[in-house]
Formats: structure tokens, C-alpha cells, sequence
């Protein structure tokens, strides 16, 4: 189901049931898996990327998908945009291809929603089900883990990693990385508070939002620096997955840490 008025290359790849509406323009070394829907005025693709965008993708009116990066440094090179499957993608929204520099891709996982006039940086990594809320910008080279909620608003320097079921507030300037299972906010962005109503929601139990909760609250108003709150989180609060996890991303963080 092609919309006369849309332009498709001959060598883009399109699965089953792929449904195109009007004045849509897919470029070559394009391919739509299985299911996949666009609504108006969507441009998926460019003359030197590759695009692989996985099934029942929705991509709303004006969209540009796997466009070139946004970087002087980049001078035409095969680079791509990687995307799983059931992802929303709302109006006008912007997503780059990846640079030579970065890795050369950008990844997008599964069961994401990204809302209106959204930008993704080249080089970005965006994990499991997430939501981008209206005219979230991301710049370059950014990694926003699983399950993650970023309000409307909001901006992301390069290189920050966003902790995965972590909800970051509306208008925040994010120039550090945000904890995992924390509440950030403000400009600068800062941790304010453990994320509990959505890990509950998530099926976190009692215990280890308990555990998560006594961390965060080392880190955030413990008094000591971070090398010594990780001493801390390591005799105080159990030895669980989540408990581990967060260790190990405060130990990785290059950009430091939004406390």
C-alpha cells in the first residue's frame, strides 16, 4: 500500500503489509521490516547512509529518519541507523546516522516512543522502551538506556549516559549522567529524588527500591565524596542486581555524575 505520490527507491528493501502515505520519500539502502507505517511527509533515509529499520515501526507526518549527522567533521561516509521493532515515531521528529568518529551508528532498540520534534544525535545508543517527550534534543554520541522517561523540553549534552529507569522533569539541561532508578531535574540537571512510583510500576520489589532508595541517598546527601559513598553503597545496601548495576555505571561514568 504506496501512495502514488511517494517516491520509493528501486533498491530499498520493504517487507509485508508496509504501509506508505503521501508524499513520503524513501532513499536507497533503506530497508522497512514487516508492519511498518508512514503516515505523511516522512523521509526515511539518505544518499550516503544506510538505514535498517526492524517491524511494525510508526512514523508520523514530516519525519526525517537516518538523515545525515549533524557534524562539520562528517564528509559523506557509509554510516547507519539501526532500529528494533514496534517503535512510535511522532511528527517532525529528526534522527540521525551515525559518524566515522563515533562508531559509525545509531541504534535505537524496541518498543520506544519518541513524540514531536524530537532530535537523536548521531551516535546515539536508546535502549528498550523509552519515552522522549516533545522536543527532547539529544546531541551526539549519547546512550539512553531501557526504560527511561525524558520530559518535555529537555537537552542532552553529548557523551552523557541516562541510567536506565530513571524519569528526568520537563526543561531539564542534562550535562551529566544521570543516575539508573533516579528522579533528575533542573538547569543544570541534578538527582533529586529515588524513582519509586515508576519502579513499582516496573515490578521492582519492595526490597530493592528500599536498597536503590538508601544508595541514592548516600550519593545525593551522604556528605562524602563519591569514592567514598561507593564504600558505603557496597557495606550498606546488599549485594543485588540493581545494587551492582548501579556500581558499576557511577565507576563508568566519564562525564561525572548529576549529584
Amino acid at each position: 500500500m504506496i501512495h502514488p505520490s511517494s517516491v520509493i527507491s528501486s533498491s530499498a528493501k520493504l517487507g509485508k503489509d508496509v504501509v506508505i502515505g503521501p508524499f513520503c520519500f524513501v532513499h536507497d539502502n533503506v530497508t522497512l521490516g514487516d508492519g511498518c507505517y508512514l503516515d505523511s511527509h516522512v523521509t526515511i533515509g539518505s544518499k550516503s547512509g544506510e538505514v535498517v529499520i526492524g517491524k511494525n515501526n510508526k512514523f508520523y507526518g514530516g519525519g526525517l529518519i537516518g538523515g545525515p549527522p549533524q557534524d562539520l567533521k562528517y564528509k559523506g561516509e557509509r554510516t547507519k541507523l539501526l532500529m528494533g521493532h514496534n517503535n512510535v515515531i511522532r511528527e517532525s521528529v529528526t534522527i540521525s546516522i551515525g559518524t566515522v568518529t563515533g562508531g559509525g551508528e545509531t541504534t535505537i532498540g524496541n518498543g520506544n516512543l519518541i513524540m514531536a520534534y524530537c532530535h537523536v544525535g548521531h551516535d546515539n545508543k536508546i535502549g528498550d522502551g523509552n519515552v522522549l517527550a516533545n522536543l527532547t534534543q539529544t546531541a551526539g554520541h549519547v546512550t539512553i538506556e531501557d526504560k527511561c522517561i525524558v520530559s518535555a523540553l529537555s537537552a542532552v549534552n553529548q557523551f552523557v549516559r541516562i541510567g536506565r529507569n530513571s524519569f528526568s522533569a520537563g526543561a531539564s539541561m542534562i550535562n551529566k549522567d544521570i543516575l539508573p532508578f533516579s528522579m533528575a531535574q533542573g538547569n543544570y540537571a541534578t538527582v533529586r529524588a529515588t524513582n519509586k512510583i515508576g519502579l513499582k510500576r516496573n515490578g521492582f520489589s519492595e526490597d530493592a527500591v528500599l536498597q536503590i532508595h538508601r544508595a541514592i541517598r548516600i550519593l545525593t546527601q551522604g556528605g562524602g565524596t563519591v569514592e567514598e559513598s561507593l564504600i558505603r553503597i557496597k557495606e550498606e545496601c546488599g549485594h543485588g542486581e540493581e545494587i551492582q548495576y548501579m556500581l558499576d555505571f557511577i565507576q563508568k561514568s566519564e562525564r561525572g555524575l548529576a549529584l
